[in-house]
């Protein structure tokens, strides 16, 4: 099956960024769930909608597995994401079973769509509902949020990871082309991402931000909070590999928003065997932040 959705991305294709990001974004996130999850009742019943490499449903499966235990369930429109998704919650909920069974994380994966109108019907209604940057890729994103609160229980918990603060890996003066490379990727990735949701099928324009949309979704006591990423140069061993993966996936993805100039400075980052290689460089870092929104089902 096509690992392609409605954003015309191959998602599939991008598994190893996936799981790189995952590991880089642990700390933060490990965090994120905690807060969450204190306060769901006993062996809650938590959704992770578009759940790709499963780094946060690995997250879940921690916390839940220190406490009570509970069932997370598992929903991607990409066969390979949800295979991978499922070995990482189930490796990481069998690190916390007690031998009286106590902590026991019951790991389900469902494939299925966040745009299917069945979908609440393929899922048991959650405790948790979490969605990390899957509704912007919808075509209809109110009636994705819309959809997403449907999946949870009366009283439910609905998280959406959306927005925040672009990632930034790189110096300003790479000493090779312009300084503030950069800041003109990110302008030509908003550029792409302008034309992304040019081309999906039935776009509709949300022109306000994401606690509206929870609020006209009909979900109570919204609220947002942020989650730092951090890491100072050199950074962990993985940074190097993950900055040359990103580069490459910004110019494949954004290239044509950049001037010629720049696209032979990344080409030139880009080339493992040459004296400006990125990845050789110890002065990468990454820093950005990411906001997660939050509303309760009546």
């Amino acid at each position: 099956m096509s690992g392609h959705t409605h954003d015309h991305i191959d998602w599939a294709d991008r598994l190893a960024l996936l799981r790189a990001a995952d590991a880089l974004d642990a700390v933060a996130m490990t965090a994120v769930a905690r807060r969450l999850v204190a306060g769901l009742p006993p062996r809650p019943t938590i959704v992770d909608l578009g759940c790709g490499a499963g780094g946060m449903s690995a997250h879940f499966a921690r916390e839940l597995g220190s406490l009570s235990g509970g069932v997370i369930v598992l929903v991607d429109a990409t066969p390979a994401l949800l295979e991978e998704a499922e070995r990482a919650a189930n490796s990481a909920a069998d690190l916390h079973v007690a031998s009286d069974g106590r902590g026991s994380v019951e790991i389900r994966a469902v494939l299925g769509d966040l745009a299917d109108t069945g979908l609440a019907h393929a899922v048991p209604s959650a405790d948790l509902v979490w969605a990390s940057h899957v509704v912007h890729h919808l075509a209809d994103q109110q009636a994705a949020v819309g959809a997403v609160a449907a999946v949870a229980k009366p009283g439910g918990l609905v998280a959406l990871a959306e927005g925040g603060l672009d990632f930034r890996c790189l110096p300003w003066d790479l000493g090779i082309g312009r300084p503030g490379l950069e800041n003109r990727m990110l302008a030509a990735q908003a550029e792409w991402f302008i034309g992304m949701r040019e081309g999906i099928d039935g776009a509709v324009p949300m022109p306000y931000g994401w606690s509206t949309a929870l609020d006209r979704a009909g979900l109570t006591e919204v609220d947002s909070f942020g989650a730092l990423v951090h890491h100072p140069s050199p950074g962990p061993e993985s940074l190097a590999d993950y900055v040359v993966n990103r580069l490459g996936r910004l110019r494949e993805f954004a290239g044509g928003h950049l001037t010629a100039d720049d696209l032979a400075t990344v080409d030139t980052l880009l080339d493992r065997t040459g004296p400006h290689f990125v990845g050789a460089r110890q002065d990468l870092y990454l820093l950005g932040a990411k906001t997660i929104h939050c509303g309760r089902r009546p």
